[in-house]
């Protein structure tokens, strides 16, 4: 077949898996084959704080990905002050790297107890609006960790915007905010990530976005080795008696084809949908899709 025009999408596209994690260590390259044989044609790596940087920029090399820097808010206790200004450094020194294209994991997360306190959130703001700042400087989109955070999120994106310094957009990974939330975020130029959880029947408010958001609002995602699908999940009993539910890359064509049967669609016009989607999100993977079409064993 003749190769696709530059910055088509050659396959699907997992614009959030955490490829480097401890999880992945012991079979890491066979789960980049299984991902491969899926049909998954890129795959991006977020770092979740500046000690992990060099890992995140590995692993994208090794399963020819994409990568993006950043601290992520749970990880907020084991990061300095000095956290921005590294990854503003980071990027600097990444800039003409082909892979690296976003700021991210960033946000706030006002689920984990000890985060939700009124200290624990400020210093999360802090953090937040201060990897803002950093990446609406260089212009880079940004991947947003958003758990129960969706308006202060918000709040400050547009703070962003109103001092002359907004970011071009992004992604907001494992969305689950309100409709109004989501065209909020949509109309600030970001895509919504949906992954795992829409295959669960009770996640009645994630289905129902999936279903009914526009044909420009999603990409797919699987957070692996977290927010596995409902048939690898295993219940509280079941890990402790030793079960595990590890999410992998390959997951993501069957997780495709419970959002293509919500939204009534076959799975090939969701797989162009989506990874259009994603090379809009964050425009430096189209490159990286275009160098994969035009290779001799491109195809997926």
């Amino acid at each position: 077949m003749s190769a696709p025009h530059r910055g088509e999408p050659t396959g699907w596209i997992d614009t959030h898996c955490h490829l480097d994690a401890a999880e992945f260590d012991p079979d890491r390259a066979q789960v980049i084959a299984r991902a491969r044989s899926a049909g998954v044609g890129l795959m991006v790596i977020p770092a979740v704080m500046p000690s992990l940087f060099g890992a995140v920029r590995e692993v994208a090399c090794a399963c020819d990905g994409a990568y993006a820097l950043g601290t992520h808010p749970l990880y907020i206790d084991q990061v300095g002050d000095r956290a921005p200004e590294q990854l503003q450094a980071a990027l600097a020194a990444g800039a003409n790297d082909p892979r690296l294209v976003a700021v991210g994991e960033i946000g706030i997360d006002l689920f984990v107890p000890a985060l939700k306190t009124a200290e624990g959130q400020a210093r999360q703001e802090a953090l937040y609006a201060a990897q803002l700042d950093v990446a609406a400087a260089g212009r880079w989109p940004v991947i947003l960790h958003v758990r129960r955070s969706a308006d202060v999120l918000l709040k400050h994106l547009r703070a962003c915007r109103s001092r002359g310094r907004a970011v071009p957009g992004g992604i907001a990974h494992a969305f689950n905010g309100s409709e109004q939330q989501a065209h909020a975020f949509l109309d600030l130029g970001f895509r919504l990530g949906f992954g795992g959880a829409l295959t669960f029947d009770r996640a009645h408010q994630i289905r129902r976005l999936a279903a009914c958001l526009p044909d420009d609002a999603i990409v797919l995602e699987t957070d692996a080795p977290d927010i596995p699908p409902h048939w690898l999940y295993r219940t509280a009993d079941e890990r402790s008696r030793g079960a595990t539910s590890r999410n992998e890359p390959c997951e993501l064509p069957r997780v495709a084809q419970v959002l293509a049967d919500l939204r009534g669609v076959d799975l090939d016009t969701l797989r162009e949908q989506t990874s259009r989607n994603a090379l809009s999100a964050l425009p430096k993977l189209q490159g990286l899709s275009a160098d994969r079409a035009t290779r001799p064993s491109a195809g997926v």
